[in-house]
């Protein structure tokens, strides 16, 4: 069974992350799957726009935990040659020309509320709850992403903290384009691929690349700030967090 599925409507490429079982969380595997998909998309031109989705009751619960915990290092294999976002790239705004929609359904969390982030659209499924779990499991909130210039500071700082927000909480706060029942989220994304479609591609693509642009994003000292954050931080209460997840038991921190 293919951990990523994939099907055409059209000009339009569901992409469709498919480890149910694991409510979609980002194994080596399923990444590797992920990045090959989206390759194909940039490089198929009957393909114009592309949906990315979930397979069950989760969008992508983010990082697989229990194989990093195994692994015994936090975050992706560091020889993993792509960035599974988007197909080698660091999200659509710099690498990815055609228009990209996350049709959320379920959870997204951690690494999966990123790339419901990266994508230009976001249509949530009323049963979508979005949480960034790096600050339990890493070594800073996902500020990097620019997120919290996007949206409110309070509501951006809670996310950072890893308090989750519902469907309805983050389309009332513009993080989410639409609200729909959960039968209705992929008809609605593939209504706002009609409109798009509607559009005069060099018009579409024009102002998708100008409002990409102008898509808030965190300053080069705020990143080396981050990065020497890291550097001071306890890599042993990180896996202890990964193993306690894993062991379904609460951790037991060192401290600084």
């Amino acid at each position: 069974m293919s951990l990523v599925e994939r099907e055409s409507h059209g000009a339009v490429a569901v992409i469709r992350m498919n480890r149910p079982e694991k409510l979609n969380a980002m194994s080596l595997p399923l990444l590797t799957e992920l990045a090959a998909a989206w390759r194909d998309f940039q490089e198929t031109p009957s393909q114009k726009i592309a949906i990315l989705t979930g397979t069950g009751k989760a969008f992508c619960a983010g990082e697989d935990l229990v194989e990093s915990s195994q692994r015994g290092t936090p975050g992706l294999a560091p020889d993993l040659p792509f960035d599974p976002f988007f197909n080698d790239a660091k999200g659509p705004a710099e690498h990815l020309p055609k228009p990209t929609i996350a049709a959320v359904n379920g959870w997204a969390m951690g690494g999966g509320f990123i790339m419901a982030w990266m994508c230009d659209f976001r249509v949530a499924a009323r049963s979508a709850v979005f949480e960034i779990s790096e600050a339990r499991h890493w070594l800073l909130g996902a500020y990097k992403f620019g997120f919290t210039d996007s949206l409110p500071w309070t509501i951006a700082t809670e996310l950072a903290l890893g308090f989750r927000m519902s469907a309805e909480r983050a389309y009332e706060v513009g993080f989410a384009n639409r609200l729909v029942d959960d039968d209705q989220l992929l008809a609605c994304s593939l209504e706002m691929c009609d409109h798009m479609l509607s559009i005069p591609p060099a018009s579409l693509k024009n102002t998708l690349d100008v409002a990409r642009r102008l898509r808030p994003a965190i300053s080069t000292e705020m990143e080396a700030y981050g990065s020497e954050l890291r550097s001071r931080g306890n890599i042993d209460d990180v896996m202890e967090a990964r193993k306690a997840f894993s062991e379904k038991r609460k951790p037991v921190f060192k401290g600084f």
